[in-house]
């Protein structure tokens, strides 16, 4: 699906499948994570996210002739890193408004980390006091603003390069990937289980699964605390993303599966349980907390 596309290689592919034998020891041995058994689950995390992204839109950077790449995020945010990362790969300058998405109270926050690589690597880091949100930012489109009036020529990357036109691709490609390894495995994946915040990532796998009909098998694990805006934001970017591949087949809403249990009380700070504390806190969620598998 993804021939007639540009593309800048950026990581070193493909990633291997592993299988996870003590987690599923841990879960009970009901479950088997990554490879060797016909009920399995496949778990995406973020480590290679934005490059995967990333490499789908860099061309149409270069091609725009933009000698800056401007991007938002977090301050200890994983894709504003690794777009500092890409600009400097690829001999651009990099503008990152950071906001103040995550509540702290560590005094260095703002200066180690990612954010620190970032301006190891060249970017200009902009701080602003702003919190969480999966949309279009002021802040951002003021950095775009400011980089023309200097005389630059931009290039605007969104949050998580969600809404870029291209910023489903690199997911439908990560799933043609799998699709590859898991002939060479012998078995198919049951369930693809992915975290889900500015919905590209989740968006790329509905439109790559959907080719052998496992759209509904990507479970999204809400990490927003957002979850109808984001829920809408995947199904919007699925469904754009569908047609630039001319998948042939239109994406509904009840293909997004997004779990919402888990993002709270806000975006980037964990739950009690998930710190390992009460579980009181569980029972009182309800008796259907955490069932939807």
């Amino acid at each position: 699906m993804l021939k007639r596309f540009a593309r800048y290689p950026l990581t070193f592919g493909p990633t291997p499948v592993e299988k996870l034998d003590r987690l599923g020891k841990h879960l009970g041995d009901k479950v088997e994570i990554s490879p060797s058994a016909t009920t399995a689950t496949l778990v995406s995390h973020s480590a290679e996210t934005s490059c995967r992204k990333l490499e789908y839109i860099i061309p149409d950077a270069i091609a725009s002739d933009a000698d800056t790449l401007v991007t938002v995020g977090g301050v200890q945010s994983n894709h504003t890193r690794m777009v500092a990362a890409v600009a400097a790969k690829v001999g651009m300058k990099c503008l990152l408004v950071q906001g103040s998405w995550v509540p702290h109270d560590d005094a260095v926050y703002d200066r180690v980390g990612n954010i620190l690589l970032s301006r190891i690597m060249g970017a200009e880091v902009r701080l602003v006091d702003e919190g969480f949100d999966i949309g279009i930012r002021q802040s951002w489109e003021k950095a775009l603003y400011d980089v023309n009036a200097r005389g630059g020529r931009p290039y605007a990357i969104p949050a998580g390069a969600s809404v870029h036109r291209y910023g489903g691709l690199g997911y439908v490609g990560f799933a043609e990937e799998v699709r590859a390894q898991e002939k060479q495995l012998g078995f198919a994946f049951n369930y693809i289980v992915v975290c889900t915040v500015t919905g590209s990532t989740h968006a790329g796998m509905l439109v790559g699964f959907a080719q052998d009909g496992r759209q509904r098998n990507v479970i999204g694990i809400d990490a927003s605390a957002t979850p109808a805006k984001t829920k809408a934001q995947v199904l919007g970017i699925a469904q754009h993303t569908a047609r630039l591949v001319e998948l042939g087949t239109e994406l509904v809403e009840d293909e997004v599966v997004l779990l919402e249990d888990y993002a709270y009380p806000r975006y980037g700070i964990p739950s009690e349980e998930t710190k390992g504390g009460d579980p009181s806190v569980r029972a009182a969620r309800g008796p259907n907390y955490r069932s939807h598998l």
